[in-house]
């Protein structure tokens, strides 16, 4: 029998600064993050699907999986309360430019 609790993924993201001068030990963020979603899968489909180049359809893919949860947990807070709605609408429009392709 199949489980009906759904794993969450963990990722552990690494920030450093490449424009570090030589010899200068570079600056480095790292935070780990759960998600349900399968961020590696995203990417892919956006690679394929959005009509954006390589690159930026990562950076898109890793963006939003790290920003929407926080958003949606703190929909209320006054940093998002105005931008939900938009926000909301760009997923929207988002997945459905995604179906077509």
């Amino acid at each position: 029998m199949k489980s009906l609790i759904k794993k969450n993924n963990t990722y552990r993201v690494t920030i450093e600064d490449a424009s570090s001068a030589n010899g200068e030990t570079p600056r480095i963020l790292q935070f780990e993050v759960e998600d349900r979603e399968d961020m590696f899968t995203i990417v892919e489909k956006l690679k394929q699907g959005s009509g954006l180049d390589e690159q930026d359809a990562t950076k898109v893919g890793v963006a939003l999986r790290l920003v929407a949860p926080v958003m949606m947990q703190n929909r209320k807070h006054v940093l998002f309360a105005d931008f939900m709605p938009h926000f909301k609408h760009f997923m929207v429009n988002l997945k459905k430019a995604m179906k077509g392709n």
